[in-house]
């Protein structure tokens, strides 16, 4: 049964399912006859909603961005190479590929969801060139598979962003402290028992997977040759070169990095907001790359993995702009508020959040469309705000598992469509919608 199911969906991924970029414009005109539909908007309307909006996530999309490009500047660094390296060989067999990969990604995603992504799919392929018989697709898979954990970890933008002094509903719920947002026994509950049970629930997908998929190893080749032609410079440099290839420019730059994250915990305490998380990763990268060159090297490959999030995110926020400046999102919010009671809010709230996520694919953006609806409801059936946050947050997580925007990275270096892995992404789907679902219910 099991094979069949798994079957199935991959048949239908594979056939149905398009290039991420094309999923973004297919949301763009399902959008576009909702809100005329539904909310009683004209064309006209709808395409000045729609324009307006385009640019209105640029500051966020940066700080997503360099995210992104921070965590693939960090897990490239040759002691994150080499530590990944060394994790790998703790894999003999396809099914031990398969749960060591889905762990650490995990983990990696719980700390950081840019470095989570790209240090999952460089384990993955370091794993895949240690036991070529595993199934690639799959083991790509089980990488992504770790990122539903990211918005009840360290750079969730939910809870980070209430957590701070000047957020925009502030003046109606304060800053809520972390301490009862990520380190609630609910939001532990449900990343212990999913880092547990993902490795599982993807070795039994091993045991339903078809044919093996050929490994697509050209990332790490390219990378090697890109080393050795690194190794084989010439030994006269001119005084532009050698600055490039100082490593005392790069120890300075970092160590001044280093003291500015050490006065920011000392004057503010354990504020991890989105910016010093990039900082963070960016200065230590700086310094793990040990010169400038290696470090611009890295940064430029980076961004290539970035690209398809970059050209993608103006047109989310188009999709954005339509959903609120209509009213769509309001209604569909306000139609699950008016179906829920103080036991059964917080599930409807991760419930409406997961559909709004295939519109709106930014815990931030998502955020500040649903926050205005959500938090004054759960105040009025007493519901606490930092649960409800929660349920956005985990919402939001939950349907990237089937939503292609965020897998853009780690398909760039797997060498792999989004159609290769979310076959198995619609059962991890299925099956995590369980224990979130059981937290939000009986945690308070």
């Amino acid at each position: 049964m099991l094979r069949g199911i798994t079957n199935f969906f991959d048949r239908m991924v594979q056939r149905f399912l398009p290039d991420a970029f094309l999923f973004a414009i297919i949301l763009t005109l399902v959008v576009f006859g909702l809100g005329i539909f539904f909310t009683g908007s004209s064309p006209g309307q709808m395409v000045q909603f729609w324009g307006d909006g385009f640019w209105n996530l640029l500051a966020f999309a940066m700080q997503m961005s360099l995210i992104v490009v921070t965590g693939y500047i960090l897990a490239n660094t040759p002691l994150v190479k080499a530590a990944l390296s060394k994790i790998s060989t703790l894999a003999k067999t396809p099914g031990q590929a398969i749960v060591l990969v889905t762990f650490v990604a995990g983990i990696a995603c719980v700390i950081n969801y840019g470095f989570g992504l790209v240090a999952g799919a460089l384990l993955a392929v370091h794993v895949a060139r240690r036991v070529p018989n595993v199934d690639y697709r799959l083991l790509m898979a089980s990488a992504y598979s770790g990122f539903i954990l990211w918005h009840g970890g360290f750079s969730g933008s939910i809870p980070l962003t209430i957590a701070t002094e000047d957020h925009f509903l502030a003046d109606s719920i304060g800053s809520i402290a972390i301490t009862d947002t990520l380190f609630s026994s609910m939001n532990i509950f449900i990343i212990v028992t999913l880092l547990l049970s993902l490795p599982l629930l993807n070795l039994w997908l091993l045991k339903s997977s078809g044919d093996l998929s050929k490994n697509n190893l050209d990332f790490l080749e390219n990378e090697d040759k890109a080393e050795q032609q690194m190794a084989a410079t010439t030994a006269e440099l001119t005084p532009a070169e050698r600055m490039e290839n100082s490593r005392i420019i790069s120890y300075f730059i970092g160590a001044l990095g280093l003291a500015f994250i050490v006065y920011h915990f000392v004057r503010n305490g354990f504020d991890l907001n989105i910016n010093i998380v990039n900082f963070i990763f960016l200065f230590l990268g700086i310094l793990f790359h040990q010169t400038p060159r290696r470090f611009l090297n890295s940064v430029n490959d980076g961004v290539k993995n970035a690209g398809g999030i970059i050209i993608q995110f103006p047109f989310y926020a188009g999709i954005m702009g339509m959903m609120v400046a209509s009213g769509l999102s309001e209604q569909m919010s306000n139609w699950f508020v008016s179906i829920s009671t103080e036991f059964t809010f917080p599930v409807l709230a991760f419930i409406s959040a997961g559909i709004v996520n295939f519109f709106v694919p930014s815990g931030g953006g998502q955020w500040a469309v649903q926050a205005p609806i959500m938090i004054p409801a759960a105040m009025d059936l007493g519901v606490s705000t930092a649960k409800t946050a929660m349920a956005v947050a985990w919402g939001d997580a939950w349907t990237n598992m089937i939503q292609p925007f965020w897998a853009l990275p780690l398909l760039a270096i797997a060498g792999l469509k989004v159609k290769d892995i979310m076959g198995f992404c619609v059962i991890i789907l299925f099956w995590s919608f369980i224990p979130i679902s059981i937290a939000l219910l009986f945690f308070n």
